[in-house]
């Protein structure tokens, strides 16, 4: 397939999902947590490391510089993650949605600079920290970009199973309540 063929298919996936409601394939979602759930964990053993052996950090400023590197890496995940191709070059975010999470990170990172820093436990981190972070940062978002590759190029879609409900009259799901497409039960003797 072609660069405007998967663009095309893409948005016909797209507005058929918009059009009807679709189940939560769990497998799916516990491929993708097994997959990149431990990327989260390679990059904050890096961090104890660099602010262990590289600063030499006591405890406020070890807590400081994981507090701000954790920050820093999930909140700009959501970049990676939210579409299947590279963020920025091949799809752009809206404005909001590029400024929020940089405000987010940017007031992470000048937190432990402020006066709340002793009550938070947290101590001023040294200028090359911020350097040690942006190469951190951008070596998670690229080990996250190849694990995106990796892990969508094998993805198989599986047909849909039925459920263990199947073909009965009522169905219980345990998020039924909190979904507006649920169907509610209509009163005998009167409106709802």
């Amino acid at each position: 397939m072609t660069g405007d063929q998967v663009e095309v298919e893409g948005r016909r996936i797209f507005e058929e999902r918009l059009r009807k409601s679709s189940r939560w394939d769990i497998a799916f979602v516990r491929r993708f947590m097994i997959s990149f759930g431990p990327l989260s964990s390679v990059f904050d053993f890096v961090t104890f490391g660099v602010m262990l052996w590289v600063f030499h950090s006591g405890p406020a400023q070890f807590r400081s510089g994981w507090f701000v590197e954790s920050l820093a890496t999930q909140t700009l995940l959501i970049f990676a993650i939210r579409t299947r191709r590279i963020p920025f070059l091949r799809s752009h975010p809206s404005l909001p949605l590029t400024l929020a999470p940089l405000g987010v990170v940017t007031v992470g990172a000048v937190l432990p600079a402020t006066p709340l820093a002793r009550t938070l436990g947290f101590q001023p981190l040294p200028g090359a920290f911020f350097a040690t972070l942006i190469g951190m940062i951008i070596g998670y978002l690229a080990l996250v970009e190849t694990g995106k590759r990796l892990f969508y190029g094998t993805a198989v879609a599986a047909p849909p199973v039925p459920g263990r409900y199947a073909g009965r009259r009522h169905q219980r799901r345990r998020a039924g309540r909190f979904s507006t497409t649920a169907v509610r039960p209509t009163p005998v003797d009167g409106p709802p």
